[in-house]
C-alpha cells in the first residue's frame, strides 16, 4: 500500500516555480499601467493595427519596381525595309533595281514593302522599282539620270 501512495503520478506535475509568467493584458483604461496607447507610443505606423498589402517598409514596392505592360501597338501599321540612296551606287549605270535584286544582294531583310529615302548621293542613272520613295530621293534619282517606278 505504502507504494502506491508514493508514486509519481500526472496530476502531480507542476512547472518550476518562476517558469510561468502571467500575460501582460495591455489597453485596459487610462488608469492602467498600460493603458490609453497601449505602449505603443503615439501615432505612426507601429502605433497601427495593420500593413497595406505590398508595403514594404518605405522602400519603393516591387509593384512599382517592375515595368509596366507595353503600349498600344497598332495592327495597321504599315512597316518598310529601307533604302537609301548611297546604298543604290553599288549597283552599274543602268541597272534595273527591284526589291527582289536588294534582297538577294542582302541590302534589305524584311519581307514586304521597301521605301527609298534620300541619305547620301547617287551618281549613276538607275531604274528604281520600290513601294515608296521621299520626295527628295525621287528628285536625286530624276537629278542623276535615273527613273523612279512605283510598285503597288
Amino acid at each position: 500500500m505504502s507504494d502506491e501512495r508514493e508514486k509519481l503520478k500526472l496530476h502531480h506535475l507542476r512547472p518550476a516555480p518562476g517558469s510561468k509568467k502571467s500575460k501582460i493584458r495591455v489597453g485596459r483604461g487610462e488608469s492602467g499601467k498600460r493603458g490609453k496607447t497601449a505602449g505603443r507610443g503615439t501615432k505612426g505606423l507601429k502605433a497601427r493595427g495593420k500593413l497595406r498589402p505590398g508595403f514594404e517598409g518605405g522602400q519603393t514596392p516591387l509593384s512599382m519596381r517592375l515595368p509596366k505592360l507595353p503600349g498600344f501597338k497598332n495592327p495597321n501599321k504599315e512597316y518598310f525595309a529601307i533604302v537609301n540612296l548611297e546604298t543604290l551606287n553599288q549597283f552599274d549605270a543602268g541597272t534595273e533595281v527591284t526589291p527582289e535584286l536588294l534582297r538577294e544582294r542582302g541590302l534589305i531583310r524584311h519581307r514586304g514593302r521597301v521605301k527609298v529615302l534620300a541619305e547620301g548621293e547617287v551618281d549613276r542613272a538607275l531604274t528604281v522599282k520600290a513601294h515608296a520613295f521621299s520626295a527628295k530621293a525621287k528628285e536625286k534619282i530624276e537629278a542623276a539620270g535615273g527613273t523612279v517606278e512605283l510598285i503597288d
